[in-house]
């Protein structure tokens, strides 16, 4: 039985997941929780500041934090393959996504008993909600094709990053009152507030969530040896990544994909850091760009689609990896506060564009007439976090060689660069022609 395409509610239940989990990212990956936990994740007496003990280990809570985002995205990185092959062979996508979902929720409402040396429940309640908001969008993104035509990609992704965007900085927004204002509520201390603002982006993912898994409809499972259920993971993976390497307009996106979402991710998760020790700028200062790139970034995503309307996905693309490399050669010159907002507010607007133009271009991408679109987007997925765990990690070494972070941003240019390498051949592709102009 074909799903039915183009159904208002499901189309804007679909989008609605992004207001959900988007929380997540701005509260918990970028804004607070990272400025939280190297104060709370410490050996109380110790006597060596910053310096936490794990499994006879003495590290730094700076080190745990940077090793859990990077243990978090290679254990997606080798589950969601498996997992979303799974999916599509059982037709069980919404109920994985429903786990993933969960899992992450719960793992931020856990986050509310992070006082000061539990350190084992804030790094386990990090580790796990990137976990669960990575799976559960890899289910989420692979709805896209089942649920819209074609022509209505570009405008839909578009329409969930914006609502996420808009989600994500009004819940910061409000945790940040608690945090800056404390008199509001009754003289909540500064711990206390930050661990509330866990708890509610736990509630909130949890409960807006809801929308989406009733609306989103249940995939179909394919005709399987019911003995040998398991295995369908293993046979749609071998199936998709053999189409994978043969056809050379998705083989040449992921390719370039890998290496711009390898830039702008590492841009997005270590802006602040360059900020903070390039440039001295104070907390307050780094949260105002962080908001700014929020809330420029929801004209960003709609321009960009637009833009994908009037010229195609592929020649959009390609301009916005051009603007990225003008961003990371101005960012070597930065030097003062008011150039790196500036440089933020341009981040913002490519940031939201650069995102939601990949989504929706991989989904044209995948063959027509498919059903494992789960399987196909566990490719897209696979390539987003292993380009950020290498992006992150290139970040660091270079600084570490060199001692100059500014050259860590002169080497992003190079990896622009080369993404647009590989999106040459898609613009002479007849498959190009004919879908984006």
């Amino acid at each position: 039985m074909e799903q039915q395409l183009n159904n208002p509610k499901t189309l804007n239940a679909w989008a609605f997941y992004d207001w959900a989990n988007s929380v997540h990212s701005l509260t918990i990956t970028s804004a607070i929780f990272p400025i939280y936990f190297p104060s709370a994740a410490i050996t109380l007496g110790s006597t060596t500041p910053g310096m936490i003990s794990i499994l006879g280990f003495e590290l730094s809570n700076t080190v745990v934090f940077s090793y859990s985002i990077s243990v978090a995205f290679l254990a997606l990185t080798i589950l969601m393959p498996f997992l979303s092959g799974i999916a599509d062979y059982t037709g069980a996508k919404k109920s994985f996504m429903r786990f993933f979902c969960y899992l992450g929720s719960f793992s931020c409402i856990a986050l509310f008993f992070f006082s000061k040396g539990h350190y084992f429940i804030g790094t386990l309640g990090f580790l796990f909600s990137i976990i669960g908001w990575g799976g559960s969008m890899v289910f989420y993104n692979s709805f896209l094709p089942e649920i819209a035509t074609p022509d209505r990609f570009d405008r839909l992704s578009a329409k969930g990053f914006t609502l996420g965007y808009i989600g994500s900085v009004l819940l910061l927004v409000q945790n940040l009152t608690m945090l800056l204002k404390p008199e509001w509520y009754g003289g909540i201390e500064g711990e206390m507030a930050a661990r509330v603002s866990f708890l509610t982006v736990g509630l909130w993912w949890l409960l807006f969530a809801q929308i989406p898994l009733h609306y989103l409809p249940d995939s179909i499972a394919k005709e399987k040896d019911t003995r040998h259920w398991w295995l369908g993971g293993f046979k749609e993976l071998r199936k998709v990544f053999k189409e994978v390497i043969v056809i050379k307009e998705v083989k040449f996106f992921l390719i370039s994909f890998f290496l711009f979402n390898m830039g702008a991710q590492t841009v997005m998760y270590l802006g602040a850091l360059f900020g903070s020790q390039e440039l001295h700028l104070p907390e307050d200062a780094l949260i105002i760009t962080i908001l700014l790139i929020q809330l420029v970034a929801i004209p960003g995503a709609y321009f960009c689609a637009r833009l994908s309307g009037w010229i195609g996905n592929i020649k959009a693309l390609g301009l916005i990896v051009l603007v990225w490399i003008f961003i990371c050669a101005y960012a070597y010159t930065v030097t003062s506060q008011f150039n790196f907002y500036l440089l933020a507010t341009a981040i913002g607007f490519v940031m939201g564009g650069i995102q939601s133009n990949s989504r929706a271009t991989y989904a044209k991408l995948c063959p027509k007439g498919e059903k494992d679109t789960a399987s196909y987007f566990s490719f897209f997925d696979v390539c987003d976090r292993m380009s950020t765990v290498l992006g992150t990690f290139m970040f660091g070494l270079v600084i570490q060689l060199t001692g100059n972070m500014r050259i860590s941003i002169l080497v992003l240019t190079i990896v622009f660069g080369a993404s647009l390498l590989f999106l040459r051949p898609l613009l002479r592709s007849a498959k190009a022609k004919t879908i984006w102009g």
